[in-house]
């Protein structure tokens, strides 16, 4: 075994015991509250499971980035879905953007507080009238000699509740469409700042998603990450890692749907045989397996393209179209399976049902990922 398979075989172990440990005999409660204790963060900091590939410098564990998939995965597969899409967050997005885009001082201000979970990341870029298209984002910047002036509105704000940083997308050129967009730094503790309710999903309700309110914020001239007006391209660059981390959610997720099912038809009867007996049955979970392993393989062939900067915006969308899609049709054939059962919160491909479908939406919705992909091809 290499020594590379061997880090990899001893992360998985402490990441299924830390989760075995502190998610699973708590995760239906937090299910129930809609929301998990801000406490989780440090705990999983502790335990060494936020900033996973972030620099040793910071606080990381310096790992591959497919370790850092790998907990992903293994949230998703154990039906974590709602608390998997705040990891991602926190930890595939948030962390990622400072890393490649912030300053030496934003580095030192905020990694090490977010690998040891005692500040949580969000991002704030979907607005009440703008999602996918970030040339109509309303909220803006102006910079004066204090700092910048902060107004505006964000929604469906992962983390949003508990965030304590925040990159928030502004327009700092109005005139200018995508181009005229910035990011920031945004301490949540700033006057200014305020959060709305939490919202209420059919799925995922343990992670928290709210809305967001900047009113006449003023942040320092240096909470400004990168450039001014490369907002569009910094997200542009950052986008392969965001749906990488989506793809693998989607993977672990499915993966854990199957197994849920596999033990269910062969326990459950119907018409004197085992439902697992059924050739519609059969049929259903080898397609299963067919989809899976062939997105496994894509999911690893785009991993090794990141690892060399050689993942393309047109990569990631191709990953986040098949990888969520394949999910959302594997969990409801899944559910169709445990028949009547499946339909219950008893039983837990429920979960895995209402925790899937929001995969095909966020972090850029299936149609969008079709016209990257179709751009690729014809051109704008």
């Amino acid at each position: 075994m290499s020594a590379h398979d061997n880090d990899i075989e001893l992360f998985q172990t402490m990441i299924t015991r830390v989760l075995e440990q502190e998610i699973a005999p708590h995760y239906d409660e937090w299910e129930a509250a809609g929301a998990t204790p801000k406490s989780l963060w440090q705990t999983l900091g502790a335990a060494g499971m936020l900033g996973i590939d972030m620099p040793e410098e910071y606080g990381g564990a310096g790992a591959s980035i497919e370790i850092s998939q790998l907990a992903v995965e293994e949230i998703a597969r154990q039906g974590f879905g709602g608390f998997c899409g705040s990891y991602n967050i926190h930890a595939n997005i948030v962390m990622p953007y400072i890393l490649h885009i912030g300053s030496d001082k934003q580095k030192q201000q905020w990694l090490p507080s977010m690998v040891s979970g005692e500040a949580v990341g969000a991002i704030a870029m979907t607005e009440p009238g703008a999602g996918s298209d970030l040339a109509a984002i309303r909220t803006t910047a102006k910079r004066t000699d204090d700092g910048w002036l902060i107004n505006g509105a964000k929604i469906f704000i992962t983390n949003g509740l508990q965030a304590d940083i925040v990159i928030v997308c502004a327009k700092t050129n109005p005139d200018a469409g995508a181009k005229g967009v910035s990011l920031f730094l945004v301490d949540a503790r700033l006057p200014g700042f305020s959060r709305g309710k939490g919202i209420h999903k059919i799925g995922q309700h343990s992670g928290d998603t709210a809305e967001l309110f900047f009113s006449d914020l003023l942040v320092p001239h240096d909470a400004l990450l990168g450039e001014e007006n490369k907002g569009f391209s910094y997200l542009m660059q950052e986008l392969p890692r965001e749906r990488l981390g989506v793809a693998a959610q989607a993977i672990g997720a499915t993966e854990g749907a199957l197994a849920l099912t596999l033990d269910y038809v062969q326990e459950r009867k119907a018409f004197g045989q085992r439902v697992a007996d059924f050739q519609n049955t059969r049929f259903k979970l080898a397609e299963a397996k067919a989809q899976l392993d062939m997105a496994r393989v894509y999911l690893d062939h785009c991993i090794e393209k990141y690892k060399h900067n050689a993942m393309t915006p047109t990569d990631a969308a191709v990953l986040k179209l098949q990888l969520t899609e394949m999910q959302c049709k594997i969990t409801d054939e899944c559910l169709q399976l445990f028949g009547g059962y499946g339909y219950t919160l008893e039983y837990p491909i429920s979960r895995f049902y209402v925790d899937a479908r929001v995969q095909t939406i966020y972090a850029g919705t299936s149609e969008i990922m079709k016209e990257v992909i179709a751009r690729s091809l014809l051109g704008k």
